[in-house]
């Protein structure tokens, strides 16, 4: 969990990517994600042109290994998810264990890495470094998203706490008192005559009252 500029909790985001080499146990990793606390905020299939794998992997231009990445992750369909949880960034780095193989399986065998990576750069997934990684990462692969915080659970118990569920109640006991035939109906528009957060006119002003206060 984190905090943004506006003091707003805020759930951290991750790019999270399996790689083609790892396709085929998509299903299984994604199981792994589900029961390890993540949220799947969104999720796409994708094959990216070696163009694209080159921009994605900008960062890691004139390293040795930049040529054979580039050609691995253009070599097949890849699965990409958007996942949120507190600490979101750190877990998921740790689900997936360190890049090397064989010290994966050495420190941690039961990681993604040590279970699904065959080598060092096939090693099966993919995780963002630090926070402005994640949001230029989840932007890449997901250009139609909007990075905004996401509220933690406290923060939204909090907020229907003290905004939603008075209203709501007052509207429910209403709902008893009048019996409507149609109960859904009636509490839809009780709920909209009586929305807090909806302007109050004081009273109708006309066109002739207006010139006159000019």
């Amino acid at each position: 969990m984190g905090t943004n500029s506006r003091g707003r909790v805020y759930v951290e985001r991750t790019l999270a990517l399996i790689k083609p080499d790892a396709f085929h146990k998509a299903e299984d990793i994604e199981d792994v994600i589900l029961n390890s606390g993540f949220t799947i905020v969104q999720k796409r299939e994708v094959l990216l042109s070696p163009e694209q794998c080159s921009d994605f992997y900008a960062d890691q231009y004139g390293k040795p290994t930049f040529p054979n990445l580039t050609t691995l992750m253009s070599s097949g369909p890849i699965r990409a998810y958007t996942l949120a949880r507190e600490n979101c960034i750190a877990h998921w780095k740790f689900i997936m264990g360190p890049s090397s193989i064989t010290r994966a399986r050495d420190t941690q065998p039961g990681c993604l890495r040590a279970k699904y990576g065959t080598s060092d750069l096939q090693n099966a997934v993919h995780g963002s470094e630090s926070f402005i990684d994640a949001e230029r990462e989840i932007k890449f692969i997901f250009p139609n998203t909007v990075i905004e915080p996401f509220p933690s659970k406290e923060k939204t118990e909090e907020y229907l706490s003290k905004h939603v569920n008075p209203t709501l109640l007052m509207g429910l006991t209403e709902l008893c008192k009048h019996k409507p035939s149609d109960p859904c109906i009636w509490l839809a528009d009780w709920l909209i005559k009586n929305n807090p957060n909806q302007p109050q006119i004081c009273g109708a002003v006309t066109v002739e009252e207006v010139g006159r206060r000019q």
